[in-house]
């Protein structure tokens, strides 16, 4: 059937399973606009309050779902204002596919009015990009897109579109397959031109591998986002139950494993545990699955587990040996080599090693202080006690993001999101649309500093337009809190520009958008509130007070082995 290109890329998105696209018109992209109102029944359009929010909304929706998040936006600005979003999506791995309509094919290249070139931008934090300047390639490069965003280690791809390409008529031939046995997104591969290609590891690499580990004495896992987004989950609990081997996840890991798993040793790195950054440096062999050795989890590399064997198993070559060399490794799709490896792999009893891990779990810093009435600490196990597996947790970064990680015990796979890579601030509340609305089913709580909500508090109109209850905990300190605590341990308490003392009054704030405001600094206070949000069942801030001076401990100092713990301010 004859087609104009913006019907084309509805009919695509359609054809890939996309029941919700987030964005902001403008005139570069009225056509595709206008086919969304044509095709409102088929497919959702949710607007937010700035693109920066719709690309985290689609981001918040493919980490809570797997699948791949779909953000539209104009040309100039429009499509710059998506490049925060389309660098959180790639340093944490996240299928992404941004659609951004420029100026005609005739203007480009002229300076012409919001006139960008979005791909040479875009270049370093895409998996790849388009522009796409004959209607008669936009199917197929679409489809494609879809393909390279989920195949392999997944990751944001950005297409543009020139006006009149959006306008030029062309022949639509949708794909013809067996709808009996294939679901809608291998409908759209039928056609595809490139197909990303996969390692796969050899049958004696994973005998090799199988042996390393069951001639291992004090072996210790570390675990990271690569297991939640290949849903290796169950194959990472057998192993360690199998072979009894304690378990530490990286920020981005913290739903791959219970919390409350007796090998569970909580999170890794510069805030981490004194049991799993104590047994990562003391144990005799390190399994990485799906985790990349950031500066943040091992500090000095010449110092980071120097005893030990390193194993890495990961989908990207490219991480292999790069932060850390390795002794052996594997690389391919983290699910599928744990399914062939753990055949190989023997049982193992507990022994010394996992009663000296149990002892280093004993130690930890007295997070309650007398400065606060009520501690982040409180607050999120308050969360889970009242949720528990139904709840999603989503972040903005800095102090609050750290003791999520440390306090909430999640149970549950994709129930954390949050900006790990790229850190960034103004993350969580477009995140928390787009989880939301993936999963109506569940509760999604935002747990966010006051110095990230106010980046992006525009949101809340979207929020409250669209009535999306998620619950806002705003952790008010009236600082930017993870910035002051540096600037406390390291620079002679000189907070230069830290102090966040001149507004918003974010209950007031909520309530000009038609949200429900409660503010608390009690432990009886705020149980009152998160009841009366939960049973609301509609979009909720509560503004937690806290001190000023509370921070995130243990802490490793920069430049020191993660073994070397502050484990308070004394």
């Amino acid at each position: 059937m004859k087609c104009t290109g913006a019907r084309i890329v509805i009919e695509c998105l359609l054809e890939q399973g996309v029941k919700v696209v987030f964005g902001y018109p403008g005139g570069a992209i009225l056509n595709i606009y206008d086919e969304l109102y044509k095709n409102k029944d088929r497919i959702t359009h949710i607007l937010t309050a700035h693109e920066q929010g719709a690309s985290h909304a689609a981001d918040g929706y493919s980490r809570s779902t797997g699948k791949t998040g779909v953000v539209m936006a104009t040309s100039g600005p429009g499509a710059t204002n998506l490049v925060t979003g389309i660098a959180t999506a790639y340093m944490d791995s996240s299928p992404l596919v941004a659609i951004t309509c420029n100026v005609a094919t005739s203007l480009l290249g002229k300076d012409s009015f919001q006139e960008i070139d979005i791909t040479g931008i875009t270049m370093p934090i895409t998996k790849h990009n388009y522009i796409v300047r004959d209607v008669d390639t936009l199917a197929d490069t679409i489809r494609e897109a879809f393909m390279i965003a989920e195949t392999g280690r997944p990751g944001p791809v950005l297409i543009d579109i020139p006006k009149d390409v959006t306008a030029a008529v062309t022949e639509y031939t949708p794909p013809v397959v067996n709808f009996a046995s294939e679901g809608p997104v291998q409908l759209a591969r039928a056609s595809i031109r490139r197909v990303t290609h996969i390692q796969s590891p050899t049958d004696d690499g994973i005998r090799r591998v199988a042996a390393l580990i069951n001639s291992s004495e004090r072996p210790f896992l570390y675990v990271g986002g690569g297991v939640v987004i290949d849903s290796a989950w169950d194959e990472l609990k057998e192993l360690a139950e199998k072979r009894n081997i304690p378990v530490a996840t990286s920020l981005m890991g913290k739903s791959a494993f219970p919390a409350n798993h007796p090998l569970a040793c909580g999170m890794i790195g510069m805030h981490g545990t004194k049991a799993a950054n104590t047994g990562a440096n003391r144990s005799d062999l390190i399994i990485a699955l799906g985790a990349r050795f950031s500066d943040r989890v091992i500090s000095d590399s010449s110092k980071f587990a120097s005893k030990s064997k390193i194993l890495q198993i990961d989908i990207d070559s490219a991480e292999i040996n790069k932060n850390i060399v390795t002794d052996d490794c594997l690389v391919g799709s983290i699910k599928e080599t744990l399914r062939r490896l753990l055949p190989l792999v023997e049982p193992r009893s507990r022994s010394e090693w996992n009663s000296q891990i149990e002892e280093w779990k004993t130690h930890i810093p007295a997070m309650y202080t007398k400065k606060t009435k009520l501690h982040p600490k409180f607050a999120l196990e308050y969360v889970y006690k009242k949720l528990g597996d139904k709840g999603i947790l989503v972040t903005e970064v800095g102090q609050h993001q750290m003791w999520a990680a440390q306090f909430y015990p999640f149970s549950q796979p994709r129930s954390f999101i949050t900006s790990g890579g790229l850190g960034t601030m103004g993350f969580g509340t477009g995140a928390a649309i787009g989880a939301q609305l993936a999963n109506p089913g569940k509760k999604v709580v935002h747990f966010a500093g006051d110095g990230s909500f106010r980046m992006n508090s525009t949101e809340l109109a979207t929020i409250f337009h669209y009535q999306i209850p998620i619950i806002i905990l705003v952790i008010n300190n009236g600082t930017l809190g993870m910035v002051r605590q540096w600037q406390k341990l390291f620079y002679d308490k000189r907070y230069s520009e830290t102090t966040l003392d001149f507004g918003p009054d974010f209950v007031k704030l909520a309530e000009a958008y038609g949200i429900a405001g409660y503010r608390v600094s009690t432990e009886e206070e705020f149980t009152v509130a998160f009841d009366k949000a939960v049973e609301l069942n509609k979009p909720v801030l509560i503004d937690c007070g806290m001190n000023i001076d509370e921070m995130v401990f243990p802490m490793v100092p920069a430049g020191k082995p993660i073994d070397e713990l502050l484990l308070d301010l004394d």
